[in-house]
């Protein structure tokens, strides 16, 4: 898969908003100064469906352009999404309950494990972590594999489907599909579609952008520098306002949908000539899945220092509040690229044999 730089530094982008989103949640749980007035800070749910719509994108272009040359392996697809994605998944798994289960007990910080820890191996080892962290609420450690857990039922799902089907039906078999889907996961009677996240809808849109591009029917889109600068304007609106948000959820999530869609086809394909190629930018794109696997850690720890300092009263409010953002945002992106240098590269290594 041919890469696109433009797309690395959105990958970090979008992970800092979840940090963004979080930090506050919990200096608000355990007492310590907070802010969450500016919208911003509460885009950390539409950035994980940014993250969606661009995993789709890209799988969903490289299984297409696999099976245009007839070289589609559903082995080498899996053998690659497992090497990339298990290894760090199932370290943050175990550390996970580790944490809560056996660490916060030692350091005599009380917290209520309300559910059986069989159940919870299960639902994670399994992923099923959209419902596991619905029903009991286990932790920000483990509550934020949500989103892993929904990108591994849409690939178990995506593969051999697409396998399958011819590749000249491949395009309106999945608009029917994401269609379809879509009315059904916003009618009441499945409401368990939106209680667990189930919202495959947005990496199949994704997926279709990426086909209709390799088609080149989004050539209009390229025509006037207009277009690209009211998408990327209409997505900073999205995520610093509330011009976007309405009452009716289907009508949020059916914007949300589209605008992604086109503002990463924006990103990935225009015909400025433009590219990313900051050395800085790529790499913390690469390192953006460990910089969301390990941020709560990063922020639970930095929590629990700031306590211990606010104690002492050496900080105003503003000060404790910006030092907590410095060092989660450190503390994580260290950690991300420790993982990446020493931990996931041996995988990353690996996966390379299945190209």
């Amino acid at each position: 898969m041919d890469r696109l730089p433009n797309l690395d530094p959105l990958r970090f982008l979008l992970a800092s908003l979840v940090m963004l989103f979080h930090i506050p949640q919990l200096c608000r749980n355990q007492g310590l100064p907070y802010s969450i007035d500016a919208p911003i800070f509460n885009r950390g749910t539409e950035a994980v469906y940014m993250f969606f719509v661009l995993s789709g994108f890209l799988i969903i272009r490289l299984i297409y352009r696999q099976k245009q040359r007839d070289a589609f392996s559903i082995r080498k697809f899996y053998m690659r999404r497992i090497l990339r994605i298990f290894p760090l998944y199932y370290l943050i798994v175990i550390f996970g309950f580790l944490f809560y289960w056996l660490i916060l007990p030692a350091l005599h910080i009380p917290y209520e494990n309300n559910y059986n820890l069989g159940e919870g191996i299960v639902l994670t080892t399994f992923f099923l972590p959209n419902i596991f962290g619905k029903l009991y609420q286990p932790g920000g450690i483990l509550e934020i594999l949500w989103s892993i857990g929904i990108e591994e039922q849409f690939y178990l799902m995506i593969a051999p489907m697409l396998f399958f089907i011819r590749k000249s039906k491949i395009l309106p078999v999945l608009s029917l599909l994401t269609l379809g889907y879509f009315i059904l996961f916003h009618l009441h009677v499945l409401d368990l579609l939106r209680t667990y996240k189930f919202v495959y809808f947005l990496l199949f849109a994704g997926g279709i952008i990426a086909i209709l591009e390799e088609q080149q029917h989004l050539e209009f889109l390229k025509r006037s520098p207009v277009i690209p600068i009211v998408i990327v304007a209409s997505v900073i609106l999205y995520f610093t306002t509330d011009l976007f948000r309405f009452s009716q959820v289907w009508i949020t999530n059916a914007i949300t949908m589209l605008l992604f869609s086109i503002f990463i086809h924006t990103l990935a394909h225009n015909n400025w000539g433009k590219r990313i190629n900051n050395k800085l930018l790529s790499h913390l794109g690469h390192i953006s899945y460990g910089i969301y696997m390990f941020h709560v850690i990063a922020l639970n720890f930095v929590v629990f220092v700031m306590l211990k300092v606010q104690q002492f009263e050496i900080f105003s409010d503003d000060i404790t509040l910006l030092l907590i953002y410095i060092l989660t945002f450190a503390l994580t992106i260290l950690m991300a690229h420790l993982s990446y240098k020493y931990f996931e590269t041996f995988f990353l290594k690996l996966k390379t044999k299945f190209r």
